[in-house]
C-alpha cells in the first residue's frame, strides 16, 4: 500500500514535536491513533522508522529519508490545493479566443490587458478568424470564447452583445468623395474597393447590401489588415470601408479621408458567442462577464 497524505503528515508532527503527546495535542487527533498511524507506515514499507527513548522520538535513518520525502510530498499536495482553487476562482486559467479584425484591432488589447492586469496567471491564447469561422470554432470546442459580427447564428451557442461600432468609407485625398460628408453606399459602387479577407463578414455584408441595389460589389485587391487596407487606400489603389475608430486612427497618419456612410447596416452590433457558461472554465466564465458585464 501507498501511505497516504495524512499519516505522513502525523508522522512529521510527531517528529517535528518530538512526542506521540504533542503531536497530538498540536493536531488535535488522540494519541493512540496517532501511533496507530506510525505503526501502519512501518508495515507498509517494511522498516522502523522511529526509535522511542526517555528524551522522546528520534528518527531512523529510514525515518529521516522518510520525512525528507514527506515534506516533499506535503509541499507538492499543498501547492496542488492552492492552485485549484486559483483555478476555481479563475485566478488561473486557460482560454482560447478567436476574435474577429475589428475586434482585435479596436477592442480586444485593452479588455485583456485589463484582465490579466488583475488575473496575471491566467494564460490566453487569442487568434484572429473572420467572423463566419468562429460561431463554428466556438460550437466545434475549438475556442472557449468568440467575438464576432453575427451573420447567421448557429444553432445552440449563446451570443452576448459585446460592443458596438460605426462603419465609415475612407478615400484618399485626391479622390472624388472627398468632398463629401456623407455618402449612400451606392454612390461608392462606381468604384473599386481595397477588401478584407474573403469569407468575412464585412465582404457579405458590402456584397448582400449590393445585390439589394442590383449592383456588384468590386474589389481590386484583398488584405488581411487594416493597417494594409487603409495603406492601400493612401496609394489611391481603391477606397475602403472599416469602423470609424480605426479610420480616425489613421486618417491623422495617411493620407486619407473619412466620410460618414449614410446606410443603417452602417452601425453594427459585436458579440460575444460562447457554447454556454457551464461550458466554460472559472476564468472564461469570469473574462465573459467581465466583457458582457452578464453574471453566468
Amino acid at each position: 500500500m501507498t501511505p497516504d497524505p495524512k499519516s505522513l503528515r502525523l508522522f512529521a508532527s510527531v517528529l517535528k514535536h518530538g512526542t506521540i503527546a504533542a503531536a497530538a495535542e498540536h493536531e488535535h487527533t488522540a494519541a493512540a491513533a496517532i501511533s496507530r498511524r506510525i505503526s501502519d507506515l512501518e508495515e507498509q514499507l517494511g522498516v522502523a522508522l522511529i526509535v522511542r527513548s526517555n528524551k522522546g522520538i528520534s528518527p531512523t535513518p529510514a525515518g529521516r529519508a522518510l520525512l525528507n520525502m514527506a515534506h516533499r510530498v506535503l509541499h507538492d499536495l499543498d501547492s496542488i490545493r492552492t492552485q485549484m482553487h486559483d483555478y476555481a476562482l479563475g485566478m488561473k486559467g486557460y482560454i482560447r479566443i478567436f476574435a474577429n479584425i475589428s475586434a482585435m484591432h479596436q477592442f480586444m488589447p485593452r479588455e485583456l490587458s485589463a484582465f490579466l492586469a488583475e488575473c496575471p496567471m491566467v494564460q490566453i491564447d487569442l487568434e484572429e478568424r473572420v467572423s463566419t469561422a468562429i460561431a463554428q470554432a466556438v460550437a466545434e470546442n475549438n475556442a472557449d470564447i468568440g467575438v464576432l459580427v453575427v451573420d447567421t447564428p448557429v444553432e445552440g451557442l449563446e451570443y452576448l452583445p459585446y460592443k458596438e461600432d460605426e462603419l465609415v468609407v475612407i478615400v484618399p485625398l485626391s479622390h472624388p468623395l472627398t468632398g463629401q460628408q456623407r455618402v449612400r453606399y451606392a454612390d461608392t459602387l462606381d468604384y473599386n474597393y481595397v477588401g478584407l479577407p474573403p469569407g468575412g463578414q464585412m465582404n457579405l455584408q458590402l456584397m448582400r447590401a449590393a445585390r439589394e441595389l442590383g449592383r456588384t460589389w468590386r474589389y481590386r485587391f484583398q488584405v488581411s489588415s487594416y493597417d494594409s487596407l487603409c495603406l492601400m487606400v493612401e496609394s489611391g489603389l481603391g477606397i475602403g470601408m472599416v469602423p470609424r475608430r480605426i479610420a480616425l486612427a489613421y486618417e491623422k497618419a495617411l493620407g486619407i479621408k473619412l466620410v460618414v456612410l449614410d446606410e443603417a447596416w452602417s452601425h453594427r452590433q459585436l458579440h460575444v458567442c460562447i457554447r454556454s457558461f457551464d461550458a466554460l472554465s472559472p476564468a472564461a466564465r469570469l473574462l465573459v462577464e467581465r466583457m458582457t458585464g452578464k453574471p453566468g
